[in-house]
């Protein structure tokens, strides 16, 4: 099985983060206000993903989520939801529900409870939840993120995957933080079909230049515009200044908790206290780290 080039997400995707009310219900509203601002910058929505809080939410959740994106008349073939889940029938459903729905890919993170699982036990846990949907439209991109959920990734078991379900296993994002791991990804698996994403438009210009498909990145939600456009100009001989002025956002955002950071910036543009809302665990910025954010932003105009 394969897919044509032009057909495969490719670009700038953000895994976007979910607006809460008050009660931290999700806000459909919001949520779909805010894809549809990401769609108009050029990027690609990568929702259910890490800065999404989709491990706070429930299946029903993101199920009513993905749902109102497609009432509102939102691109499915632009959506990329997270459908990994440590409850096989869990992944199984939101994969499949995706899938139904026209989705573009899936982004799926591996089972990620146990820690020191065998690759031959996440190799089942891939080939069930395939197996299960059974259906040709699937295109699975690999989550690996091993920082935050402690199970990688392998490249022996991308190897095995990508042998056993040619197309189905279409593509990774790499949130490592190790460039030689992304390189590897790059020179063994990109020339046969299978895309490579970055986790951060950090090292962007450098995915692009070794032949890979592009970028997810947390900052996609505050600062799509000038990531969509080194992706579209990475050619250009500004690029390098591109990247530089990329990383430069990137570095204040890092330097506060990002997901509380990117939502009080989101309430700050949009004059919207209620989009600063995080769910427990997470805890919003306080009244001084939001005004610091607010200036430091404004003096990187």
């Amino acid at each position: 099985m394969s897919t044509a080039a032009s057909d495969r997400p490719q670009g700038v995707y953000s895994p976007v983060l979910t607006p809460f009310n008050a009660d931290r219900s999700p806000s459909a509203p919001r949520f779909v206000e805010h894809c549809r601002a990401l769609l108009e910058q050029g990027a690609g929505l990568a929702i259910f993903g890490t800065n999404s809080e989709a491990n706070s939410l429930t299946v029903a959740e993101k199920r009513a989520l993905l749902d109102a994106l497609l009432e509102a008349g939102l691109p499915a073939g632009r959506m990329m939801p997270g459908t990994g889940a440590c409850a096989l029938p869990d992944a199984v459903e939101l994969t499949r529900h995706a899938v139904r729905a026209g989705c573009g890919g899936v982004l799926m993170l591996p089972p990620f409870y146990y820690k020191g699982v065998s690759d031959e036990g996440l190799f089942r846990a891939f080939a069930h939840v395939i197996e299960q949907v059974a259906d040709e439209r699937l295109r699975i991109y690999l989550y690996h993120i091993p920082p935050v959920s402690g199970v990688p990734v392998s490249l022996a078991l991308i190897d095995r995957l990508l042998g056993e379900f040619p197309g189905i296993v279409a593509g990774v994002k790499d949130s490592s933080g190790d460039w030689a791991n992304t390189e590897a990804m790059l020179r063994d698996f990109q020339p046969r079909g299978f895309d490579v994403f970055a986790g951060t438009e950090t090292v962007l210009l450098e995915t692009l230049r070794a032949g890979g498909a592009g970028c997810i990145t947390a900052t996609g939600n505050v600062n799509a515009g000038p990531i969509v456009e080194l992706y579209r100009r990475w050619r250009e001989d500004d690029a390098e200044d591109r990247q530089r002025a990329l990383n430069e956002t990137r570095a204040v955002f890092q330097s506060y908790p990002m997901i509380p950071a990117m939502k009080a910036a989101i309430a700050e543009r949009r004059g919207d206290p209620a989009w600063a809302t995080v769910r427990p665990p997470l805890v919003e910025l306080d009244e001084t780290q939001s005004r610091q954010l607010a200036q430091r932003l404004a003096a990187l105009s």
